[in-house]
């Protein structure tokens, strides 16, 4: 596993943010020391990102079919360029791993895993996934969970704060030296909620039924009340509960019932990119390298 240059990296902050961390026992940097007292700029932010997702992107076994890319960036796209206002260039990843999970990694960077595409029935439900982690990103909550890392003085790596499943994997911890890793990696109640307010909004605009976002956590509720070791490393990052149903049930319900009936909820070329999907190799479980 190859290591990120710390000081590279904190050389692009700010001199009122940079504090370069010369720690060598982390294989991936702790960055949290280059956000003392202050968020990085949307620039800082899109280069930290392109580095950690090109480290994700060696530890990962991202599926490279050109269909598949094609379909995930298409739905992905057609709901960040409605939510985001900073002008991000946005990239997303189908992950070759049976785990249901998703994360973002901040500066545009959304990762789906194959066992969280294969649950969603309709395409909606996927574009509500996509909907939730680009609010992530558009609202910063990673890189506030940096910011608030560092000012608890915790020496976490920063990819576990992007990615805990990086982390919370075989490779990734053995991978990884962390001290006191994960210990912001659990999004907050509010982010979560904020989230799932604004991956409403989005899917809304983008003309997708934003029913979809509680359709696919009931699936996921359900998943765990009868495969609970499947939705384990989803529901550590991202905490969920049945309220989390109702409040967007609840929301949505206030919406012009003519805009949802003119949204959509499923389309051939969902089904086609789940079948597509369905076709290609399965990745074995990767452990840790020897």
């Amino acid at each position: 596993m190859s290591v990120i240059d710390v000081r590279r990296i904190a050389g692009r902050f700010s001199p009122i943010c940079r504090r370069v961390a010369t720690s060598g026992a982390l294989a991936m940097v702790a960055l949290t020391g280059s956000l003392t007292g202050c968020l990085a700029s949307t620039q800082q932010e899109v280069q930290m990102g392109a580095d950690y997702a090109a480290q994700i992107n060696r530890q990962l076994p991202i599926v490279q079919d050109p269909e598949v890319n094609r379909y995930i960036n298409l739905i992905g796209d057609s709901i960040a360029r409605v939510a985001d206002d900073r002008s991000l260039q946005w990239h997303f990843y189908v992950v070759n791993q049976d785990e249901i999970n998703a994360f973002a990694v901040p500066g545009g960077y959304i990762y789906v895993y194959r066992g969280l595409v294969e649950r969603a029935q309709n395409m909606s439900q996927l574009a509500g996934v996509l909907g939730h982690e680009i609010g992530h990103v558009v609202k910063r909550h990673s890189m506030k969970q940096m910011q608030k890392a560092e000012q608890a003085n915790v020496g976490t790596a920063a990819i576990c704060i992007f990615a805990p499943s990086v982390c919370n994997s075989q490779i990734g911890s053995a991978a990884i030296q962390l001290g006191g890793a994960g210990v912001f990696a659990k999004f907050s109640r509010d982010d979560e909620a904020q989230a799932d307010e604004v991956g409403v909004q989005y899917t809304t605009r983008a003309g997708i039924n934003p029913n979809g976002i509680p359709g696919m956590f009931n699936i996921l509720l359900a998943e765990r009340k009868t495969n609970p070791g499947a939705v384990e490393v989803l529901f550590a990052s991202h905490p969920m509960e049945e309220s989390r149903v109702a409040a967007t049930q609840a929301q949505i319900a206030k919406i012009n019932p003519a805009i949802i009936q003119s949204t959509t909820t499923d389309s051939p070329g969902f089904q086609s990119f789940k079948r597509r999907l369905a076709s290609l190799p399965r990745v074995a479980k990767m452990g840790p390298p020897r």
